[in-house]
């Protein structure tokens, strides 16, 4: 088991052919600890959140009043590493190339395998991913420079409060598309069909009007450049949880590591609403 294994970003990435479950059986059997962005195309990507039981109702409440940052797509029962509404093969406790273990709020370990951390009272909820709007926006002819570049998306903490539940209270984070205007415009039409993951943006323009300071400098992700002709376009994102673990501080909690995500057996127009 190699539980404890760093991210080597160095793996070769696995083929684009190659289905959700030959791609999950890569990860697990530790040949691949990258960024999942491009893999698997066509196919859902979700965020994790791994908490004990007796936060996960909080937790629930909280997605449910924050749907844009934590459409929730799928739900373990108790103690079970699986999902099988999402893929019957899954399993959460090896299936992704990275993942964060919080302690007190405080990020303790980043790992391939979390197996010698798994506990029989705990409850994981898969979260929608932007991945599944960015194949729409391709599709349509609509340029997206950090997949061109092979790049991970750029995510900031933003002065937008999520709304409150139990414990858990904290900033959203977006992440950031940069985009000539009337691409823009297409891009709200586009992704306001897909809720369950994330759907319309949250904000255009100014990024000082969200509280982020320098768009060079994300706090997660990879910068990208925005040209003169272009304005960044924000959409609430799956990491968000973690910025809110690190405001609550809950005893104990799992995350994906942001960029290495879970890849699902659904179909990414499955999440389109119309």
């Amino acid at each position: 088991m190699n539980a404890q294994a760093p991210w080597n970003g160095t793996d070769a990435r696995p083929g684009r052919d190659l289905s959700p479950e030959a791609v999950r059986m890569l990860i697990r059997a530790g040949r691949y600890q990258g960024a999942t962005a491009g893999l698997a195309p066509g196919y859902v990507q979700g965020n994790l959140v791994i908490l004990p039981k007796d936060l996960a109702g909080d937790f629930l409440a909280f997605a449910h009043q924050n749907p844009k940052p934590c459409p929730v797509i799928g739900l373990s029962d108790v103690g079970s590493p699986r999902v099988p509404a999402l893929g019957p093969s899954i399993d959460l406790r090896t299936d992704l190339p990275r993942y964060r273990v919080w302690r007190n709020g405080e990020l303790v370990a980043e790992l391939s395998d979390i197996r010698d951390h798994w506990r029989d009272d705990l409850v994981s909820f898969v979260i929608g991913c932007s991945f599944s709007f960015e194949e729409a926006l391709l599709e349509d002819g609509i340029p997206l420079r950090h997949v061109a570049c092979g790049a991970n998306v750029a995510m900031y903490r933003t002065n937008i409060a999520c709304a409150p539940a139990g414990p858990f209270a904290g900033p959203m984070v977006v992440s950031m598309r940069p985009l000539k205007p009337a691409d823009a415009i297409r891009a709200i039409q586009i992704t306001s069909r897909f809720p369950a993951v994330h759907g319309a943006p949250v904000h255009l323009g100014d990024p000082a009007l969200i509280g982020i300071a320098d768009l060079a400098t994300p706090d997660y992700g990879d910068p990208v450049a925005v040209e003169d002709d272009e304005i960044p376009v924000f959409w609430a994102c799956g990491v968000t949880p973690q910025a809110v673990i690190a405001a609550a501080k809950p005893a104990f909690a799992i995350t994906h590591a942001p960029g290495s995500m879970l890849i699902t057996d659904k179909r990414n127009s499955q999440m389109s609403a119309f």
